[in-house]
């Protein structure tokens, strides 16, 4: 079966379209493969009291700085959720999408410097961040003020939990 095109242009089109069709898949291949000591990738959230998987957060560089958004929820409180405990831009907000992490920097063998949102209760803290187990496990630290006044969240790497 041979198909005709009417123009040229409209092969050089779909050519172009094949072309950009495969980038998200080259995209998910390079984040999969992305270096076991550094946070960058897919993290699993997991709620301190129940051990129920929360949220799925992704995490990329910019600039030198982590920033992380929210890709998935598990198990949400109502479908859609909103950050109605969130200040400023972020109040009524959804969830899904919502950068929680921001501006965090590689300071040794940790991430430090940035700040954490938690869209529960809204609140905003400063946080550190360490790979941990071979590259499979993120300590993520949220706190006010001194690093002593927190609580530390351990978040699995997407795909190393199978």
């Amino acid at each position: 079966m041979r198909l005709r095109l009417p123009r040229r242009g409209l092969t050089v089109l779909i050519l172009v379209t094949a072309a950009f069709a495969s980038v998200p898949a080259l995209s998910v291949a390079a984040a999969a493969t992305a270096a076991p000591d550094s946070p960058v990738g897919q993290w699993k959230t997991v709620d301190h009291k129940t051990g129920q998987a929360r949220a799925i957060v992704a995490i990329r560089e910019v600039n030198g700085e982590l920033h992380g958004r929210v890709v998935k929820l598990f198990h949400p409180p109502a479908p859609h959720p909103l950050c109605l405990k969130c200040a400023g831009a972020l109040k009524n907000q959804p969830v899904l999408g919502m950068r929680i992490l921001w501006g965090m920097r590689q300071d040794g063998n940790q991430w430090s410097g940035g700040q954490i949102l938690d869209p529960e209760n809204g609140d905003i803290y400063r946080c550190t961040m360490s790979v941990e187990n071979g590259g499979s496990e993120l300590d993520v630290r949220g706190y006010i003020g001194v690093s002593i006044f927190g609580r530390t969240e351990k978040w699995v790497r997407v795909g190393a939990d199978k």
